[in-house]
């Protein structure tokens, strides 16, 4: 039996990873850790909470990772924990710096303090800026940085800690900059799960006044399987770029989840930008696709069909948290 650490396992993300980790892998121990801020929901783990060692803490807590990695003989940390949502970092940068920086650079030093034999982090798209609706590049792993927003800083940051570590350290890294994940148990802040629990409550839906900006979007089923791919055959050192080339516009989703639901589009309603609006991102993912034999499974109108399905049949899931974010989309200035 091996051991794992997932970090931020009570996400969206991570606590996909988490349950179809326990699937595939029923012999190997998940150690499950999240700080549970408010985007955290347990009851993400619920159907493999007896599986997993879970862990109530912060990425940010060195000793407590140390005392971890030891007690369970961990091998193996896959950090998925970040605050993410870009508007609120409009209103709190420092919290994002904070956990999406300052905690990794804990988590990797104690990592490093450990001796793990892998550390895979979780990046995104965004820390590359964005395209022109019009571009025809896609960006690649040896494009440079240019974050945008307070979120893309704070994730860009990161990522060069972690190559720093590999490089002066010879901590054995991984990482992985994914496209616009969606899919069931996302935290309603988010576009598509906003969108749908806003017209399932026949609620207006806020679309941004630049409703043409477009996003990669990937199941997030496809995104665990990249992540497993990467662990399993990736290059130390190397970063593997996971998307699949779909791109839609915020209206375009808009239309789609009202059209699944029957609903209105007099629903929607347009909402001013907020500062730092990134336009399009596409990923050029042939690196993944090439060395490691990855594609992506699930069709986007197959992947939202079910999305849209699930809550309408979870509103017991996502009620509870309907309206805990702390921005109002639509509200943000630059001043």
């Amino acid at each position: 039996m091996s051991s794992i650490l997932v970090t931020g396992a009570a996400g969206f993300i991570g606590s996909h990873f988490v349950r179809y980790w326990v699937e595939k892998y029923p012999d190997d121990h998940v150690v499950a850790l999240d700080a549970l801020t408010y985007a955290g929901v347990e009851e993400n783990l619920a159907d493999v909470r007896e599986r997993i060692t879970f862990v109530h803490g912060d990425i940010d807590d060195s000793a407590l990772i140390g005392r971890l990695l030891a007690e369970h003989g961990t091998r193996t940390v896959v950090n998925f924990a970040a605050e993410s949502h870009n508007s609120l970092a409009v209103l709190d940068p420092r919290r994002f710096f904070q956990t999406n920086t300052m905690g990794t650079q804990a988590l990797l030093d104690a990592c490093h303090t450990a001796g793990i034999e892998r550390f895979h982090h979780i990046s995104t798209c965004e820390v590359y800026g964005d395209l022109a609706l019009d571009d025809e590049h896609a960006f690649t792993e040896s494009d440079p940085y240019r974050p945008r927003t307070p979120y893309n800083a704070s994730k860009a940051a990161a990522d060069h800690a972690v190559r720093a570590y590999h490089e002066t350290f010879g901590l054995p890294i991984t990482i992985t900059n994914c496209a616009n994940n969606y899919g069931t148990h996302q935290f309603p802040e988010k576009v598509i799960p906003l969108f749908i629990t806003r017209a399932l409550e026949n609620e207006r839906i806020p679309v941004y006044a630049s409703k043409d900006n477009r996003r990669e979007w990937i199941h997030v089923r496809d995104h665990c399987r990249a992540v497993e791919a990467v662990l399993q055959r990736g290059r130390i050192g190397e970063t593997y770029h996971v998307g699949t080339g779909f791109e839609a516009s915020v209206d375009q989703i808009a239309d789609a989840v009202l059209a699944e639901l029957g609903r209105p589009q007099e629903l929607k309603r347009i909402v001013p930008d907020r500062p730092g609006h990134d336009r399009r991102y596409l990923l050029d993912c042939s690196k993944i696709r090439d060395e490691l034999g990855w594609e992506p499974e699930t069709g986007f109108e197959q992947g939202l069909k079910e999305t849209v399905q699930w809550y309408a049949e979870h509103r017991d899931w996502w009620a509870p948290l309907y309206g805990r974010s702390p921005v109002v989309e639509g509200t943000l200035t630059r001043g």
